[in-house]
């Protein structure tokens, strides 16, 4: 009997005890939420030299890293990639009860993330974006740039090369994007291989492919546009739908589509041509002359006034 006894209080001392760790578990998350997150100081030291200092409609730059909702989130997704950074820690505060839902479906939302990413310089471009979170609130941003130190050296150098014998400051602006718009269509061809099987042997999907090698799918079209773009001053960023990519270029006090895919057909008769059905206009000429492969979220490209 007395053995019964000691082994029934042992039990009830045992489940007293994994009771308590279980309630402390649960404090400890709380306390951890409620004090450790909203007074972190959480900021980004340094940007690099590839950082717009200008916002879009759809997401700006923030120093706010306890998100309140789901625009916080891509504000902070933008202002991660935008400094060009490879990692990034931030955290869920306790007020926003689906801050950790919000991350996930961003996470595996390849269009947004793909739509955020198009805001950016594209040398803090992601080629793979993995998101990491835990039931604490902590989410670690990891980032896999489509750049590396070596490509931007090169790329950069023969970019400075061709604005100094391309472009002009006696140009108007509009001549000297047209006089960048030609070179890229007159010294690449369109890959229809990477196109049609998505494979190649050239680096046709990012601007080395029409810079060196001669070949270009949109991607390699729109980034190079972009890197001169940026390097004459002129604010712009890529837009793209679930099929293709081009430039939307602030000129003339208006954000414009630009799209020297459709400006370099691929002929039937094998001969190359140079178009301008595609320079420089407004969305509704865009959208009358093609409105599927250009068939872009406008809530996210609000700035390129879709149903004007």
């Amino acid at each position: 009997m007395k053995k019964l006894i000691v082994v029934t209080f042992t039990v009830l001392i045992l489940g007293s005890i994994a009771i308590t760790i279980y309630s402390l578990k649960d404090i400890l998350i709380e306390m951890y939420k409620t004090y450790t997150a909203p007074y972190k100081k959480i900021k980004i030291e340094k940007v690099n030299e590839y950082y717009r200092n200008y916002n879009f409609d759809f997401v700006q730059v923030t120093d706010h890293f306890i998100p309140d909702d789901q625009q916080d989130i891509y504000n902070i997704y933008y202002t991660i990639l935008n400094s060009g950074l490879n990692s990034f820690t931030f955290y869920c505060s306790k007020e926003y009860t689906n801050c950790l839902d919000d991350v996930k479906t961003l996470a595996n939302d390849q269009n947004t993330l793909s739509d955020i990413n198009n805001y950016v310089h594209p040398y803090n471009g992601f080629a793979h974006i993995e998101t990491e979170y835990d039931n604490l609130g902590k989410i670690i941003i990891t980032i896999e740039h489509t750049y590396t130190k070596e490509d931007i050296e090169k790329i950069n150098q023969r970019v400075d090369e061709l604005l100094q014998e391309l472009t002009s400051q006696n140009y108007s602006e509009y001549k000297n994007i047209q006089m960048i718009h030609d070179y890229i269509i007159n010294h690449s061809k369109y890959d229809t291989q990477r196109a049609e099987t998505g494979d190649s042997p050239y680096r046709s999907d990012t601007a080395y492919g029409p810079l060196f090698e001669g070949m270009s799918i949109c991607g390699g079209y729109t980034d190079l546009m972009e890197l001169f773009l940026e390097k004459m001053g002129i604010k712009s960023f890529k837009v793209s739908s679930e099929k293709h990519v081009w430039n939307a270029v602030y000129y003339n006090y208006d954000w414009l589509n630009l799209d020297l895919t459709w400006d370099d057909p691929v002929a039937s008769d094998g001969n190359d041509y140079l178009e301008y059905n595609y320079f420089l206009i407004d969305t509704k000429q865009l959208l009358d002359m093609e409105a599927t492969e250009h068939n872009f979220e406008p809530e996210h490209y609000y700035e390129l006034k879709r149903f004007s």
